[in-house]
């Protein structure tokens, strides 16, 4: 679920302007300025890609792009870290292809 309203502790949420993106054929709301892995963790998508070795679901574990977990294909382009690549209009996602590392 996504913020929608701030509390008085909490500073007033700005996002940019609502995208469309499609994750594994199917639509998703996205925001300009947040990267895939935001997304597909606001829409309660947790698995990025399979393991290579024993096929066990991968996910963001690091949010820095160091970890190398949340492998996505994007527009054709694979083994694109999810936590890295900001989201634009149309973009289209693929989870839990094997990577071409």
């Amino acid at each position: 679920m996504r913020i929608n309203q701030t509390g008085s502790l909490l500073p007033k949420v700005q996002r940019g302007n609502p995208v469309k993106i499609n994750v594994d054929g199917k639509p998703m709301d996205a925001y300009e300025g947040e990267t895939v892995a935001a997304a597909l963790l606001a829409a309660g998508v947790y698995t990025f890609h399979l393991s290579l070795k024993n096929k066990e679901p991968r996910s963001m574990y690091c949010g820095m792009g160091s970890c190398m977990d949340c492998l996505v294909t994007v527009d054709g382009r694979q083994s694109l870290r999810a936590c890295m690549t900001q989201v634009a209009e149309g973009m289209q996602v693929e989870t839990c292809k094997d990577p071409d590392l």
